[in-house]
């Protein structure tokens, strides 16, 4: 099995030493740049770029720049979807948004960890684990998700979150570490 196949399955891969990997991520960062350098009027061209790079979307998204990801083919946007300013998602594994998924400033979605002992992680040595985000969330600014998170339906995840658990359907989520306040 190769290091792809290890990050696709779940299991400890190599991602700072493997010659694949590395390119993959290179190519997908030169469309980012592309993409974030584009002409803000130039919208055709723009979801064009973004359309390349990520995996799938639906027909109604928008993500303004700047935006970066490593690998862009594990990120799945549902329809309406929106980004504000500085979405960073690293997707070496997937990461799926539901339909009306709302992105305040500065938000980080981030299936990559890393091993706690120093002599694996030194080695380039990561893993990753997906994470799913439901339908009718909105997300305010400076919120982080951690990798293997699973956001419900018709969620709020507050300002400044640092989420590492799962959060139910129907909930307004605060804190660092993020959790349930209030039922909706």
């Amino acid at each position: 099995m190769d290091e792809k196949e290890k990050m696709l399955n779940g299991l400890m891969y190599d991602a700072n030493y493997d010659k694949a990997l590395i390119e993959e991520r290179k190519h997908c960062k030169i469309l980012c740049a592309k993409y974030n350098n584009s002409s803000y009027s130039d919208t055709a061209y723009r979801q064009n770029i973004l359309k390349e790079i990520l995996g799938k979307t639906g027909e109604n998204f928008i993500i303004e720049p700047a935006f970066w990801c490593d690998y862009g083919y594990n990120i799945t946007l549902g329809e309406n979807f929106y980004s504000n300013h500085n979405l960073v998602i690293l997707d070496p594994a997937p990461v799926i948004f539901g339909d009306n998924v709302f992105i305040g400033p500065n938000c980080g979605f981030y299936t990559a960890g890393h091993p706690i002992d120093a002599k694996e992680r030194n080695k380039g040595l990561e893993y990753a684990k997906p994470i799913k985000v439901g339908n009718d969330v909105w997300f305010g600014g400076n919120v982080t998700v951690l990798p293997g998170v699973t956001i419900g339906n018709n969620v709020v995840i507050g300002a400044g979150s640092v989420v590492a658990k799962d959060i139910p359907d129907n909930s307004v989520a605060i804190g660092t570490p993020c959790r349930v306040v209030k039922d909706i």
